[in-house]
């Protein structure tokens, strides 16, 4: 990313933005509501292109690419939104393999992947369960689980622990310290400074804020 810009009106929202992910690395994104964590993601998933500078998206400029290959470039993309979003009348598996469906993958030759993956995100139990019958936790880890279907070489995660507990917030951070071990790219936003304090005895983690449309790197007050 480099002077990369964003803005819904007159004024840029972000502006100036100059950063890079390094393969395999882990980052947090923290600042107040309102401070553009969100856009930022999207900027870094192609949801968005930026109103000025560049975004290169994993050896990709944004804007100059394709649609079809934007589309290519998104199951590369793990996201997991701060509202995750189900279709209620599909068994969790189904959902979580929906990322598959949707690309045109064989689903019955991943059936022995998606299993051990649902079993990874201890969900094995509630596989036929409906999203409406999962409890907040539950409803998380299965949008983790969706998000890293397609294999992912980075993970952009919205405020995932934003509506659980403390416990399911270590396990959630837990997973995600695992895939990173893995050599997966892992960028958090969220405003749980806590977290962000747990996870420094798993993993060396950056940690990054944005204030006033800027992204610098946090100081040791956190």
């Amino acid at each position: 990313m480099q002077e990369a810009a964003y803005g819904y009106g007159a004024e840029p929202l972000l502006s100036g933005l100059t950063l890079e992910l390094a393969p395999g690395s882990f980052h947090f994104l923290t600042g107040p509501s309102g401070a553009g964590k969100t856009t930022f993601l999207k900027l870094c998933y192609a949801e968005l292109l930026p109103t000025s500078g560049h975004v290169g998206i994993l050896g990709e400029d944004a804007s100059a690419i394709s649609r079809d290959a934007v589309a290519d470039l998104r199951a590369r993309i793990g996201v997991v939104h701060q509202d995750c979003q189900f279709l209620d009348h599909l068994p969790t598996e189904d959902n979580i393999a929906l990322p598959l469906t949707v690309t045109g993958r064989d689903t019955s030759r991943a059936a022995g992947d998606l299993s051990e993956l649902v079993e990874w995100v201890g969900l094995s139990s509630r596989a036929k369960a409906l999203p409406p019958e999962l409890s907040g936790g539950e409803r998380q880890r299965a949008a983790l689980a969706r998000a890293i279907i397609t294999d992912p070489d980075l993970i952009l995660a919205d405020e995932p622990t934003g509506n659980v507990d403390w416990e399911m917030s270590v396990r959630l951070l837990q997973l995600l310290v695992e895939l990173n071990r893995m050599g997966k790219t892992v960028l958090v936003a969220t405003h749980d400074l806590g977290l962000i304090r747990a996870a420094k005895s798993q993993v060396q983690a950056r940690v990054l804020r944005i204030r006033n449309g800027q992204i610098a790197t946090a100081g040791a007050d956190l």
